[in-house]
């Protein structure tokens, strides 16, 4: 199976995608499609063995519309380039035919007013002379600039599917042709009784006023399209590689994984890779949004697209071509961009019942007054109703809405990953948040160090560093670093680093701790609920004494007596108050989800203003909570950045990754935050709310 995005070429309304996606379906070995109007392209999953591209485009063609299968590496600047042709082709028809069209429908205003408003100045054109010039003016329009709505009919008459142009076309030319015979054979006009009114100037109206309107679509969907047009902006197109000893410039695509990339002061790294020699400090705003320049040395991840400010470097390539940060951030755009939400899934529905309806609706008010006796009157309503049910805008509604959010989103270091997660997030009544790294800094550091036993403050620290140093944990981390930088031991501590013993038979707890056997004695490590399941005694008081200032506890343990324990702060982020504080302005309820004990989490939920808790939740129970609270009646977005958190933000009505994160919790979250600020969870809320009613908004106009 192959799936692909193709461009498609000549849609302009939601019927024409409509159109295309059942002459794609139709093609033997299409598994399945999906085509947008927005962006005017075809995701296709295709059997290979059965079918290609090629007869996929044939398919299409003979509807009158074509797939854009120039190569992939050119395909960026091609539909850039043919997206601004289009839209210059249509300014410069406009240029001409709109202000043509204008006079013509103040001409008309005139006659009318002259005729039927009392005292109005009488019309000064002789209808003999206005009625030629009109006639060779609509000529002029339906061959020069109303050429497609005249395919559009043949094409109707082969295909049997109607689009807006079908619609167009066939009003357009019942009018010209009944106006021709009016003029030209008035004689027999006369003897079969017809209306001596000729409805030229409608045509020239008509086809100018669309024409008008399918150059501010074009030119919207050009501007839509800005935030991918920027990112891909950001991607260098050379890389300078070192091959034999020798510096050598190549194409970005010629880049491959392993090699050794130079990056001079100034320069953009041009793709994903390991420092291995040299420090810099490098500008990441284009993708993360933070202005301070981050440092880098060796060992530190590098990312296409971000700016080496001012040191010379050196790094292994690791990720090139559609691997990279960027191209995957660039994918996944251009996929939520083309994805439906489902109110616009219902606009393609009655977009697509909605032309054959309107065709049928025209000829039944034509026969209805034909068989009156009122030519006249049947011919002004068939055309009126072709022209004026045109459903280009209901199709247009809701996926400019959804490019714009998107895009702005993107723009700001916000990634949505379909269009389906920013609708529902307009519903979201309850954020619950992760709280190491979400609401805290994620850096958390001993801030004490308790013996209970014979062990010395800092044997209990070579025990506890010694057995952490082998778990992913941050609390493990920090204990560590704790070890081996005495500085951060404070004035009285020895300069050298606390010795590190090598653990046998070392087990992970999940959600209580760890364990393993030094010098054939078993030692366990981990939070209250491990110090309760193991019956050890404690001075409650003491502990409670470091918790409810926000300290989470680490203990010693051997056997059923407590060693020791280290007392560990992790600091609440700066922005979290603002975050949490503007969430509940905006009607939202705050959860806090986390492993610490009571005490700590609720000094950090009043710290940071949450509403609710849950303390010494283990990481199998962050779903259920999550199912517990949706249960309760809340819309529930969860908010995270760990792989313990991906069963939680994947239960969730809507997951948000924040931060780096975790490429786990990456794939679980419909939405990824690239900086670790919980302000742009309220900047995301607030631009789903904005594009619903954007969407409503445009739906409204599109019926009304």
């Amino acid at each position: 199976m192959t799936k692909t995005t193709v461009p498609v070429i000549g849609m302009d309304c939601a019927s024409c995608s409509n159109i295309v996606n059942r002459a794609i379906k139709k093609t033997p070995g299409v598994i399945s499609s999906n085509v947008s109007i927005a962006s005017n392209k075809a995701d296709i999953e295709f059997d290979q063995e059965k079918t290609t591209l090629e007869k996929i485009n044939a398919n299409v063609k003979e509807y009158g519309y074509s797939l854009n299968l120039t190569p992939p590496d050119q395909m960026t600047d091609h539909m850039h380039h043919t997206g601004e042709e289009h839209v210059a082709m249509l300014k410069k028809q406009i240029t001409i035919l709109f202000p043509v069209s204008l006079i013509v429908f103040f001409l008309m205003l005139w006659d009318a007013l002259s005729r039927y408003a009392p005292g109005f100045p009488m019309f000064i054109i002789p209808m003999n002379i206005f009625n030629t010039v009109l006639a060779v003016l609509s000529t002029l329009t339906l061959l020069f600039f109303g050429r497609e709505f005249l395919a559009a009919i043949p094409r109707f008459a082969k295909t049997k599917v109607a689009n807006m142009d079908t619609l167009i076309g066939i009003g357009s030319v019942a009018a010209y042709l009944y106006s021709l015979f009016v003029i030209f054979l008035p004689d027999m006009a006369m003897s079969l009784k017809l209306p001596e009114t000729t409805y030229f100037d409608v045509v020239i109206v008509v086809i100018g006023f669309i024409k008008f309107g399918k150059y501010l679509e074009a030119n919207s969907k050009q501007k839509t399209g800005q935030a991918i047009k920027e990112l891909l902006k950001l991607s260098a197109k050379v890389a300078l590689i070192e091959r034999s000893g020798k510096e050598i410039e190549i194409g970005i695509d010629a880049v491959q994984i392993g090699d050794t990339v130079i990056v001079k002061p100034g320069a953009k790294i041009p793709v994903d890779g390991k420092i291995i020699e040299g420090h810099t400090s490098i500008d990441e705003s284009m993708i993360t949004g933070e202005p301070i320049p981050v440092d880098k040395s060796i060992g530190d991840l590098v990312t296409s697209g971000t700016i080496n400010n001012q040191g010379y470097i050196k790094f292994r390539a690791e990720k090139v071509g559609s691997s990279t940060l960027l191209s995957q951030i660039i994918k996944m755009v251009e996929n939520a961009q083309g994805s439906k939400a489902p109110i616009e899934k219902l606009a393609d529905t009655i977009s697509a019942y909605f032309v054959p309806a309107v065709l049928g609706l025209a000829l039944l008010a034509f026969l209805i007054w034909f068989l009156s006796g009122n030519l006249s009157l049947a011919i002004s309503a068939f055309v009126g109703i072709l022209v004026i049910a045109c459903p280009c805008a209901l199709g247009l509604a809701t996926p400019t809405a959804i490019i714009v959010g998107v895009g702005k989103g993107a723009q700001n270091g916000i990634l949505v990953k379909d269009a389906e997660v920013l609708e529902k997030l307009h519903n979201i009544n309850t954020v619950v948040f992760d709280k190491t790294g979400t609401i805290t800094t994620g850096k958390p550091v001993v801030s004490t160090v308790i013996s209970t036993s014979k062990q010395s403050e800092e044997e209990i620290i070579s025990i506890l560093a010694s057995l952490e140093k082998q778990s992913a944990h941050p609390l493990a981390q920090a204990i560590v670093n704790y070890a081996h930088h005495p500085s951060l031991r404070g004035a009285n501590a020895t300069k050298q680093s606390i010795k590190i013993h090598t653990i046998q038979n070392f087990k992970d707890i999940p959600g209580k701790g760890i364990s393993g056997q030094f010098k054939n004695k078993r030692y366990l490590a981990g939070n209250m609920t491990l110090l309760k399941e193991h019956k050890v005694d404690y001075d409650e008081k003491d502990i409670k004494e470091y918790t409810s200032k926000g300290m989470t506890p680490v203990f010693l343990i051997s056997g059923q007596s407590l060693l020791g324990a280290v007392f560990i702060s992790d600091t609440l982020k700066n922005e979290s108050r603002q975050a949490i504080s503007d969430l509940h302005k905006m009607g939202v309820k705050t959860v806090m989800l986390t492993g610490d004990d009571h005490d700590t989490a609720a000094y950090i939920a009043r710290e940071a203003g949450i509403d609710r808790i849950y303390a010494q939740v283990l990481p199998g129970d962050k779903a259920r909570i999550i199912n517990q609270i949706k249960v309760e009646g809340n819309k529930v977005a969860m908010v995270g950045d760990g792989v313990n958190d991906s069963p939680a933000l994947a239960t969730a009505d809507v997951g948000i990754a924040i931060g780096a994160g975790t490429n786990v919790a990456i794939e679980s979250a419909g939405i990824i935050l690239f900086k670790s600020d919980p302000r742009d969870i309220v900047k995301i809320v607030r631009l789903s709310r904005l594009t619903y009613s954007k969407m409503l908004q445009n739906l409204f106009w599109a019926t009304g």
